[in-house]
């Protein structure tokens, strides 16, 4: 005994160029998204952060590269400010700006794929 089916589909071109967009958009969108989320986090990092001569909050920055974003600050004693030392206590600057922005982030990927499945059947 055996059963077969056939199957005709019809429109398959057009499912693939239309996810091929998608999915160019969707990654585009989304790079964007984290993007702007890490500048808003960097924007938060400066405010809070103590200054004396500014030099700290001048080394703030936010990178993007492939799908992975990097805050952080370069001077060579952002570490001691934010976590402490044994002689100074810590005044996080970086933790409570992520922490602030935290939430925003589901929505901004939410929205990055609803504009990308937008973009994609244009």
């Amino acid at each position: 005994m055996s059963v077969s089916i056939n199957l005709e589909v019809s429109g398959l071109d057009e499912f693939s160029r239309t996810l091929t967009k998608f999915d160019d958009a969707m990654e585009k969108n989304v790079k964007n998204q984290l993007y702007e989320w890490a500048k808003d986090i960097k924007a938060d990092a400066q405010n809070l952060v103590p200054v004396q001569t500014g030099y700290l909050q001048s080394t703030i920055y936010a990178k993007s590269q492939d799908w992975q974003i990097q805050v952080g600050a370069e001077a060579t004693y952002a570490t001691y400010v934010e976590f402490g030392t044994r002689y100074m206590r810590a005044k996080p600057y970086l933790t409570p700006a992520i922490e602030a922005q935290l939430p925003r982030l589901e929505n901004a990927l939410l929205e990055a794929l609803d504009f990308a499945k937008t973009e994609a059947q244009l």
